[in-house]
């Protein structure tokens, strides 16, 4: 399934969590999950500055990525340019620079909290910087964090405006996400139920806060489509892809997306829409089986 949301860059800085202690180690692939999420922040040159920040979390270790992307309206950046570097501290600070601005990421994930998935859910704290404005904000902790500055803190505009989640062995999943800016975080749960010795009476349920919304009966001739559903008011397109769950061996998965509709969007999945980086949040679940 194509990524509909790309969240390009060129400019990495990888940070390493410890080993989780406790974690039986196999030779098989261990189970995993993956959490990215884009956000866009606006400059007070006019630029806009683009970050994804990818957590990693499998049975030893846990990890985060962050790209970042500056001015992307004015052209793709040159692959070369590419920096990356591996921080093996769980706390620190990393100063850099891309094209004429200087970055400084600040980050503390020794005592993080994770729940079920790869993203710690508090005692945490990710900042970045960009000529001494602050682009990006994470975790419970970063309020304490920037009391230390002295000088008046700058804070730019930003919002994520995609997230996507991969995980293994899911047949029941659940995840929340806020799908317009200051609205309101809303529990999804995604549950496939049967399998490929059953396809025939296997079902496909969406809910959202605990209610159902989405329905698909009968998958084996409903394993690919689209819905449109309704949120507080508002239209969210899902669209599902579960055909490889059913009828293909590991480590094929299933997809799913939520994408809130635009005011002004007469249909969904449009294109032209797509072709964009997406102005209204979307959420992708991607699910694959264990071997």
């Amino acid at each position: 399934m194509r990524d509909f949301v790309p969240c390009l860059g060129h400019h990495a800085v990888r940070v390493a969590g410890s080993a989780c202690s406790g974690s039986s180690i196999s030779s098989e692939r261990p189970p995993q999950s993956t959490v990215s999420c884009c956000y866009r922040a606006a400059l007070s040159t006019h630029n806009e500055l683009l970050n994804k920040v990818t957590w990693h979390k499998n049975n030893r270790d846990t990890s985060v990525l962050v790209v970042i992307e500056e001015n992307p309206g004015a052209g793709v950046s040159d692959p070369r340019g590419t920096t990356c570097q591996l921080l093996m501290r769980k706390k620190g600070s990393q100063s850099f620079a891309i094209g004429n601005s200087e970055f400084a990421l600040h980050w503390d994930i020794s005592a993080a909290t994770y729940g079920a998935g790869a993203e710690p859910t508090r005692d945490f704290y990710l900042v970045m910087m960009a000529d001494k404005v602050f682009v990006l904000l994470l975790g419970d902790m970063w309020r304490e964090f920037i009391k230390k500055f002295e000088d008046k803190v700058l804070v730019a505009a930003s919002s994520m405006y995609s997230r996507r989640e991969q995980v293994f062995g899911a047949t029941l999943y659940s995840t929340k996400a806020q799908f317009h800016d200051g609205g309101k975080d809303h529990e999804i749960m995604v549950r496939c139920k049967g399998d490929e010795t059953d396809a025939k009476d296997a079902e496909l349920y969406v809910c959202v806060d605990r209610k159902r919304l989405l329905h698909v009966k009968r998958v084996m001739w409903n394993f690919r489509g689209n819905q449109t559903i309704f949120v507080d008011g508002s239209a969210i397109d899902v669209l599902w892809d579960v055909h490889d769950w059913w009828f293909r061996g590991s480590p094929s998965g299933a997809t799913f997306m939520f994408r809130a509709r635009s005011a002004l969007a007469s249909r969904p999945w449009s294109e032209e829409e797509l072709a964009k980086r997406a102005s209204q949040f979307t959420l992708l679940i991607q699910a694959f089986k264990s071997k």
